[in-house]
């Protein structure tokens, strides 16, 4: 048996056990947890330093090195969201409906854990406790496989976490991590049907399509983001300056962090001159069309078809003119990653053709795309945020970890 598969077959054996247990021990477990990552604040930082000594070794960009710090704040941050899911109400066991057939038969449709779940992510620790703990509140057993740049972190975060689950009553088995970061155990991570139920990959763009392509295991696609703002010819300027510079610079190493910005020709020349000089407090490098040159002058760097598909998770926004909403829909149709977009309009018939159609998990009107996230839409913690169509899309919080199962009660009928 391969590494791998003993990690399957732990986690398949200690399934059960959180499947069943009741709202009050996962409750407990998950204070324990929070409890526990405030208590080893010391020791989480010292190991995450250790992985961000070998980020400035391997002139990782500081937008990634970013993602991967840890301090005291952050933990706390962490800890608190874990007591937040700890209140968050139990789903397990909930009827979605109910009826009664001609025949007598009482069918419910009831809310159950997926079973063992296994998610590939990269440089974002702090993903080893939100994934952890939401598969926790939801009754499933986890996998986690978290890249080699934060191996430390992980480690750490993830015995911290054992610990504290089995001081609770529960299996330690119920977390795991892959301690070997190689591709060989990723690639058999996406095979592993024996034992996962469903594969959820976090990260760029690369990663997705890897686990996408490569697995056989179910996948639940995730986090990709090339997310656009497109500012209307109607647009208040200075609310599209602020909307644009929020989702750009905010925190640019996130998936629903603004990529592109469209803007109307009609508007360009008073709009693009506004939202460069809010850019330009964060010296973000503008890739654009001929027609931004012409407006922002040298400062802009000639785009191309590979940049308006990228998502650069960094201080780089690449720009285009449009003539129409429609071109601007026809751009985000070829271009965008099905995550999240925004238009910028005081007009409400523009709002709502944008709305209707762009083929995005959120469509914003007026808001920037930063809002994108379980915690902010009152979900509590999320896994990621599925840009595919099924099982789920958007934020995926807990009850995008559950699936149903139907309770049928009769008297002796027969068919």
């Amino acid at each position: 048996m391969t590494y791998i598969e003993t990690l399957g077959q732990k986690a398949k054996a200690a399934e059960p056990f959180i499947a069943s247990a009741q709202t009050s021990i996962k409750n407990a477990a998950l204070k324990a947890i929070a409890e526990a990552l405030t208590e080893k604040t010391p020791l989480i930082i010292e190991q995450n330093k250790l992985d961000l000594e070998n980020a400035v070794k391997n002139n990782m960009s500081k937008a990634m090195q970013d993602r991967l710090m840890l301090d005291a704040d952050r933990i706390k941050g962490i800890a608190d969201a874990v007591l937040t899911l700890a209140e968050a109400e139990d789903i397990i066991g909930s009827v979605d409906c109910g009826f009664v057939r001609p025949n007598g038969l009482k069918i419910c449709k009831t809310r159950v854990p997926l079973g063992v779940i296994g998610i590939i992510f990269e440089s974002r620790p702090n993903v080893t406790v939100d994934a952890a703990t939401l598969c926790l509140k939801a009754g499933n057993a986890v996998i986690l496989r978290g890249g080699k740049e934060a191996i430390n972190s992980n480690k750490c975060l993830a015995g911290v976490m054992r610990e504290a689950v089995k001081s609770a009553g529960l299996p330690e088995d119920i977390i795991q991590l892959v301690e070997d970061t190689s591709r060989e155990t990723a690639a058999e991570l996406m095979k592993l049907n024996d034992y996962l139920d469903v594969l959820i990959p976090r990260g760029g763009a690369g990663l997705i399509q890897a686990v996408v392509k490569q697995a056989t295991v179910p996948v639940i696609e995730t986090g990709t983001g090339n997310c656009h703002v497109y500012v209307d010819d109607s647009a208040d300027i200075d609310m599209a300056a602020d909307i644009v510079d929020n989702g750009k610079t905010q925190r640019p190493s996130v998936c629903n962090a603004v990529e592109s910005l469209l803007v109307h020709k009609d508007i360009a020349e008073k709009a693009l001159p506004a939202i460069k000089a809010k850019l330009d407090g964060h010296n973000v490098e503008i890739r654009g069309c001929e027609r931004t040159a012409a407006i922002l002058g040298d400062c802009v760097k000639p785009a191309t078809d590979e940049d308006y598909g990228t998502e650069f998770l960094d201080y780089i926004i690449s720009v285009k003119v449009v003539d129409s909403i429609d071109e601007a829909i026809a751009h985000i149709s070829k271009y965008g990653t099905g995550h999240s977009e925004a238009i910028v309009t005081k007009s409400l018939e523009n709002a709502e053709k944008f709305q209707k159609m762009v083929d995005a998990a959120a469509v914003y009107v007026n808001a920037s795309t930063r809002f994108t996230d379980g915690g902010v839409f009152g979900f509590g913690a999320e896994i990621g945020i599925s840009t595919q169509k099924l099982h789920a899309r958007g934020p995926m919080g807990l009850r995008e970890l559950t699936t149903v199962k139907y309770l049928i009660n009769g008297n002796g009928q027969i068919r």
